[in-house]
């Protein structure tokens, strides 16, 4: 079997997280004592350490902040998907977050554009986050 790079492994903690996603929301984490939201889901605050977080629904708005247009990967399935446009967007709840462009050529994205969240929903797997033009 070959050995798959694109795959999360949720686990008790991240459960919520991927069930959200399958539905088509994206959750972040709300620190209770700072108020700050992060992503990736954490069992405590990054910025404070408090333990007093939860999960709650982003809005799935978010600007481009950068982003690279790759033609080569040699990792499982990535390579069957060149090119493909990696990207990191600011949602709007202030968190920033890895992900991938869709829907959208390398030749329309600017730097703070308006995108929206979709999912990639395959049989069997976990559904990622992913992002396209705000519509």
């Amino acid at each position: 079997m070959t050995s798959r790079y694109d795959l999360p492994e949720p686990d008790a903690f991240t459960r919520p997280y991927w069930d959200a996603a399958a539905r088509g929301h994206l959750l972040l984490r709300r620190c209770g004592a700072c108020a700050r939201a992060h992503h990736y889901p954490r069992e405590f605050c990054p910025r404070c350490w408090s333990e007093d977080v939860g999960w709650e629904r982003a809005s799935g708005r978010a600007t481009l902040y950068t982003w690279s247009v790759v033609h080569r990967n040699d990792l499982p399935p990535f390579g069957s998907r060149v090119p493909y446009t990696a990207a990191v967007v600011d949602l709007a709840e202030g968190p920033r977050m890895m992900t991938e462009i869709v829907d959208c050529e390398p030749s329309g994205l600017t730097v703070g554009m308006p995108l929206m969240v979709a999912f990639r929903h395959e049989e069997g797997r976990e559904s990622i986050a992913v992002f396209g033009p705000e519509r």
